[in-house]
This record gives C-alpha cells, structure tokens and sequence, in this order.
C-alpha cells in the first residue's frame, strides 16, 4: 500500500505580513490568518486603519504591530521588513494585496492616472517582494492579489487590467526565479463585493443581475471567501504548488453564457 503523508492546511504559528491589509480582500487575508493561529502584520498607508485592524488582530490572539507603509516608497517598505523581523525573527508569508484602479478609458485616460495605478498595482507588488525578501525563511510563501480582469476584456480598466496582467507574469517569473526555497502565487477574485464597491454590486442594480446570470455559483462573493484560497497557498498543504495563479470567480470567467 502506498502511504500518503497528509499535510493540513494549517497556518498556525505562521508569521504573516499583508500589505494592504486594512481594508477589503486584504483585511479579510489579514483576519483569516489571525484566527487561525498566525501572527501578522497588516499595513497600509492609513494610520487609523492600521491601528484598528490590529486591535483586531490582537482580538485574535495574534502577535502584531502598528505601522505604516506607502508601497510607492521602497524605503518603507524596508521598515516593514525591519520591523517584521524584530517582532517575528522572520516571514513565512507574504500578501501583497494593495490596489489602486481607474475606470477611464484609453482614450482619456492620462499619464499620470495611468502611471498612478501601475506603481501601485504592479511595481508595488515588484517593490513588496524586493523588500521583505530577506526576511523569508525557506519554504515561504508569497500570495500576490491579481483579478479577473488581467484575462477578461473588460471595459474602462485599461490600467487596472494591463497592472493585473503583469502582476501575473511577474509572479510565474519570480517563482521561478526563487524556486525551490520560496513558492510564489496568486490569487485572481471575481466580483467581490467589500466596502469600496457594495453600492456598485447591490442586488438589483443591472450590474449586479448581469453577474448573477452569467456566474455559474449565481452570486457575487464576499471578500472572506478569497482567505480559504490564501490559507491553502500558504500552508504546507501547497507545498508543490508555485508560480500559479487561483482564479476565483464563481466560474465566471471559464462560463459561455
């Protein structure tokens, strides 16, 4: 009989840093990890959501700090590092699932709203990984927030989409760049509704009903429904899985109809 060694998804005792972790997808990350068992650190450039999700960490019995970060700034993201180091001696886990995103059109759209969203969206996610890279122990694991939108035509999100899309290159490649010792991933949500975006997805609204119809599962997603993707990416349940990225739309993408 061939013996299998199961490996749970079990993040306890894991040290995580989720950059933009105060809001949306990346608070939900931030609190899935800390319920079960992780220390972590969740930072964005607001000082008082910084200081309110970690209240909340600690709620759940999570190690963390307070501090801020801008993920245009290399230099502050270094402090992050410094500072994840003192607390944790070191990084298991790393989410980068800070977003910025315009809905103008390529015809409109101006170099410095086109150059805003990809510094935030797709160099950032480059000058995260560069910064806390020291920090990871072999076997971490680093979750990069995609979307849908970096394989859909979608209209007027020519910045956001062409951001994602790079974001996913630059995770296969830097997976493959960091590989075996560090695994990297990611993770593409469908239409999730969180705070910046619930009137836009309220049910009834002609968006919402377009959605609905065209989703195979018939519904859009709450944000806590990406954490059971990023505590399996981050576990040793995924040991053997690198430079992938996990769509995660309620079938939306792959649907005809």
């Amino acid at each position: 009989m061939v013996s299998y060694d199961h490996r749970p998804i079990d993040v306890s005792d894991k040290r995580v840093v989720v950059v933009g972790g105060t809001s949306g997808i990346g608070q939900a990350i931030a609190m899935g990890f800390a319920t079960e068992g992780a220390d972590v650190i969740a930072t964005s450039r607001d000082e008082q959501k910084v200081e309110r999700t970690a209240a909340a960490l600690e709620e759940r019995g999570a190690r963390t700090t307070r501090i801020t970060c801008d993920v245009t700034d290399r230099a502050s993201l270094d402090e992050v590092r410094s500072r994840a180091e003192d607390l944790f001696g070191g990084v298991d886990v790393v989410v980068a699932s800070q977003g910025a995103i315009s809905r103008e059109r390529i015809e409109t759209i101006s170099e410095e709203e086109w150059r805003h969203v990809t510094n935030v969206a797709l160099d950032g996610v480059r000058r995260v990984l560069q910064s806390l890279l020291p920090a990871l122990d072999d076997g971490a694991s680093v979750i990069n927030i995609s979307s849908m939108a970096a394989r859909l035509a979608l209209a007027e999100l020519p910045a956001y989409a062409a951001a994602k899309g790079g974001v996913e290159a630059f995770t296969r490649a830097s997976a493959k760049e960091l590989a075996p010792e560090i695994r990297v991933n990611a993770i593409a949500p469908g239409f999730i509704i969180t705070p910046q975006n619930e009137e836009v997805y309220a049910p009834g609204t002609p968006k919402r009903q377009l959605i609905d119809e065209r989703t195979p599962l018939g519904r859009v997603a709450e944000r806590e429904e990406i954490v059971g993707p990023a505590l399996f990416l981050a576990s040793d349940a995924a040991s053997y899985v690198t430079g992938e990225v996990f769509t995660v739309d309620g079938g939306f993408a792959d649907s005809a109809f």
